[in-house]
Formats: C-alpha cells, sequence, structure tokens
C-alpha cells in the first residue's frame, strides 16, 4: 500500500510539472512575432534523419557553377620525309594534337570536403534582399514597405529561375543585425547592435515566404569573436545564417566609413567554427557563412581559411559601379582567391549612377567564371 501511495504521488507530481513547465519537455525555441511568442520545433538529434550527399550530383553540379572554359588543344609539330616522282626528299612538317591532351588545372571548383547532409549549395542558388529595417538608405530590405519589398524580391527570383532552369532559387533576408556607425556611442566601439525585437520582426517576415535568414555584422571597433556569441540563440534556428562584413572591421584608429577595414582568415576560422559548433550541437543542417569582399586587403592570409562539413562559406564580391569594373573586381578577388562558393552583389542605385549603365542581368552573370551561387541586392 505504501509503495502504491508513493508511486501516486509521484505520477501526480511528474503530470504537474509536465503542464506547468511544457517548454522543458519540448524541444522548441521561440522568438516574437507582433508581441505573441512564436515557437518554433526543434526535431530531436535522434529523430533528424535525411539521406546522405549525394556527392556524384554535388561533384557535377560544382563542376556546371566553375563555368571553366573548354580547355585550348594542345598541338605538337610533326616532321614527315617522303619522295617526289624524282626520289627527292621532301620533309613536310605538320601540327597535330597532342595525344593524350594534358590535363589542365583550374582553381575552381574548390576542393574542399563534402558537407554535411542537407546542405543548401550548390543545390540552390540564394537570392537576398540586404538592408536594415531602421533605414530606407542601407538596402532594398528596409527602403520599401513589406508587401512591395515580397513582390520585388519576387520578381528577381522569378528571373533568376527562367535564366537558370536545372537551379532552383532560394529567397533570403539578409538583415544588418550590428550596424557600424559614424560616432563611438555608449560602447565607444563605432557599432550598434539591432534590439531583439527587430530581428524577430526579420523573422516573421522571413516566415511568410519561405525565406533563409542572414544576419550580417559590422562591428567597427569592435570584433567578431566578442559579436556572434550574442547572436547565438538566432544562429540555432535552422534557417538562420551570418554574414561578416570586413568592410567595417577596424583595425586600426580611424572611425567605420573613412576606410575600408578588414578580417583575417583567424577571424574567418573563427565564425566558421563557432558555427559548426552550434549545428553538431543542436544537430543542424549546415550553416552559411558569408564574407563581403571588394580589395585586396579586407580578407588576408586567405589560404588559411579552413572549410568545415558543417559550414558552407561564400565569398561575396561587394564592390559597386559599372559591368567592367564589377567583373574586374570579382576576378581579382573571387576568382584568383577562390575558398568555395562565391556571391555577387548588386546594387540599385549605385550601380547605375554612371549615364547609360544599367544593372547587370542574370545571364550576363551566369557567363561568369565561376558562376555565383548567392545574388545580393541593395
Amino acid at each position: 500500500m505504501k509503495n502504491f501511495f508513493t508511486f501516486t504521488l509521484f505520477l501526480f507530481l511528474l503530470i504537474v510539472l509536465f503542464f506547468t513547465f511544457n517548454d522543458f519537455f519540448s524541444s522548441q525555441i521561440s522568438y516574437q512575432k507582433n508581441g505573441e511568442n512564436i515557437k518554433i520545433e526543434q526535431k530531436e538529434k535522434s529523430s533528424l534523419t535525411l539521406p546522405p550527399l549525394d556527392k556524384m550530383a554535388y561533384d557535377k553540379k560544382m563542376e556546371e557553377l566553375a563555368n571553366n572554359p573548354p580547355d585550348p588543344i594542345v598541338y605538337e609539330n610533326v616532321k614527315t620525309i617522303s619522295k617526289d616522282k624524282n626520289g627527292k626528299s621532301i620533309t613536310k612538317i605538320t601540327k597535330v594534337p597532342v595525344s593524350p591532351q594534358p590535363i589542365k588545372i583550374h582553381s575552381w571548383p574548390v576542393k574542399t570536403e563534402y558537407p554535411n547532409a542537407g546542405a543548401i549549395l550548390p543545390f540552390k542558388r540564394i537570392v537576398a534582399y540586404y538592408g536594415n529595417l531602421y533605414s530606407t538608405k542601407m538596402g532594398v530590405l528596409g527602403e520599401y514597405p513589406e508587401v512591395e519589398m515580397f513582390a520585388r524580391l519576387e520578381m528577381e527570383v522569378k528571373k533568376w529561375q527562367e535564366a537558370d532552369p536545372k537551379t532552383p532559387v532560394l529567397p533570403a533576408l539578409h538583415y544588418i543585425a550590428v550596424v557600424a556607425q559614424g560616432s563611438p556611442g555608449e560602447s565607444g566601439k563605432y557599432r550598434l547592435r539591432m534590439p531583439g525585437t527587430e530581428i524577430d520582426k526579420v523573422l516573421a517576415m522571413a516566415e511568410k515566404i519561405n525565406a533563409i535568414v542572414f544576419l550580417d555584422l559590422q562591428v567597427g571597433f569592435s570584433n567578431v569573436q566578442t559579436e556572434i556569441p550574442l547572436l547565438e540563440k538566432y544562429l540555432k534556428l535552422p534557417n538562420v545564417h551570418l554574414g561578416i562584413d570586413p568592410e567595417f572591421s577596424m583595425k586600426g584608429t580611424i572611425r567605420p566609413g573613412k576606410v575600408v577595414g578588414t578580417l583575417d582568415a583567424m577571424d574567418i576560422n573563427f565564425a566558421s567554427n563557432y558555427l559548426a559548433n552550434i549545428v553538431k550541437e543542436n544537430n543542424l543542417t549546415p550553416k552559411i557563412l558569408i564574407i563581403h569582399r571588394y580589395t585586396q586587403k579586407m580578407v588576408t592570409n586567405y589560404k588559411e581559411i579552413k572549410t568545415l562539413p558543417e559550414v558552407q562559406i561564400i565569398m561575396n564580391m561587394d564592390g559597386w559601379g559599372m559591368e567592367a569594373k564589377k567583373i574586374n573586381t570579382y576576378q581579382q578577388f573571387i576568382y584568383e582567391e577562390p575558398v568555395q562558393f562565391a556571391g555577387f552583389k548588386l546594387f540599385y542605385k549605385n550601380d547605375t549612377l554612371e549615364k547609360g549603365t544599367v544593372l547587370m542581368t542574370s545571364e550576363s552573370l551566369l557567363k561568369l567564371n565561376p558562376q555565383p551561387i548567392y545574388i545580393q541586392y541593395q
């Protein structure tokens, strides 16, 4: 009887705990949407099962993205000697293709570890709208009301899908979560962290169009080692990825906006390792890490950047101007210094400042070597 009473009491307490602390027993995380607590179900580690990566399909797609021109045919001179009807020797030199033809080594595709199952790249192309909700000047995300912004983004997604039907397009919202400032602010770091309520708004917007989200960091006189961990609760979400901007990472004494900043491979590897740990601890599919670049010194020691199965790295060409200038920048700092994947940024306004210039089209970008797999509009 005593044992029965003890068991009944234990069962009663367990039921009370379950209904009182329901969140503890459920694998959920939440964010705020219009003041309402929205919960996102997280599958437990043991229940997340994905088909293994199709390595043949991955390699084939990477070769397609590399978009390498055909290797030139190598010839050799072959001398033949014959005699004419009078018995006189005739020497003839003929150019013939070398056999076998030498194999040319290309910079792209970059040989890295295969990603974990569920990787977005290279199977989908990401088309992103960039900006900050507080500003109409920092990008199209924030410049237009939500409905109009969605319509514009949808139009760009359709253009890319039509231009490259073999590659599905995934929309994205690329939100500047830490904004470089012209004044030191309370911290003295010349950067302003966006409140969680603003990040929550972007997450809610993305949910409406089944988009992924990038949280971008302009760290000023702070650093990625300090700023990334502060966003961990968001980076644990399966649809949230990371961007870091060397332009506004200041290593000297001159404030952001006056000189172009820089990030080293050490900084990028910290970001990548941090994301990888989040992926492993929460049993997530690979995260994407974007690094913006348009000068040599913005990224130092690029050969030391380490790729991981849990993180896919995109070097994003961030320069603006006319088409020839942008392509030259892309060739110098993306093609010539390969890391893993390539991105390309288009500026609705700054790319068309000069008279007679127009925004580069999806068709023209698909001619690049390599083809960008991430397209960002500002």
